[in-house]
């Protein structure tokens, strides 16, 4: 790799730390090239060739935040023997995640969820594809403990979308009231389907 792709590679990565915390707070809309050429420290004619426009910053910025979460949530929890074990581990991963800002916005996918809920396009495709490949994870999981007997007889959808309603409304509420306790209360009644 020449010093010019180090270099272009580098501020490409500056750029998204800046983006995935803007948009965490002011939406994937509010983001702008020169805004965030502004915040990084660069020039608006630097960013505008990294990423070409707007809609290509927004979905750079939706994958930025995927990478962010797997890194965060996905990947410790591979670390535990799939099913209702690496489950509770995601899920507390998931709970920690969100209190724990690592965007400063709290989970990245709510906020971006809710602005692009009724709109159409690329950034919105790209936003879906990514929490529609967090609930799979969540599915196959709650499968895999099902197949094993430590959930047996579970609705696997309707499982995925209660965990993911405690979820969000803990982040929500969270993000609202400024208090931790959304999360305590997330955690118990998920512990009341998965046990401790």
């Amino acid at each position: 790799m020449d010093g010019r792709t180090a270099r272009g590679l580098k501020s490409r990565k500056i750029v998204l730390d800046e983006a995935v915390n803007m948009a965490s707070v002011e939406g994937l809309e509010g983001l702008s090239i020169g805004g965030l050429a502004s915040r990084a420290g660069l020039s608006k004619s630097g960013v505008a060739v990294l990423f070409g426009s707007k809609e290509q910053l927004q979905i750079a910025t939706v994958e930025a935040a995927r990478e962010v979460f797997i890194a965060a949530v996905v990947a410790p929890s591979l670390r535990t023997a799939p099913g209702l074990a690496r489950l509770r581990v995601l899920l507390d991963g998931w709970l920690s995640y969100s209190r724990d800002r690592v965007f400063t916005g709290g989970c990245f996918f709510s906020a971006a969820g809710t602005e692009l809920d009724s709109k159409s396009g690329p950034v919105r495709e790209a936003v879906v594809k990514a929490l529609l490949e967090w609930h799979s994870l969540l599915g196959s999981q709650i499968q895999t403990a099902a197949d094993t007997g430590e959930l047996p007889g579970a609705d696997v959808n309707q499982l995925v979308f209660e965990t993911t309603a405690f979820l969000e409304a803990a982040n929500a509420r969270s993000l609202l009231t400024g208090s931790a306790e959304p999360y305590t209360a997330a955690k118990r009644a998920l512990a009341r389907i998965y046990g401790q």
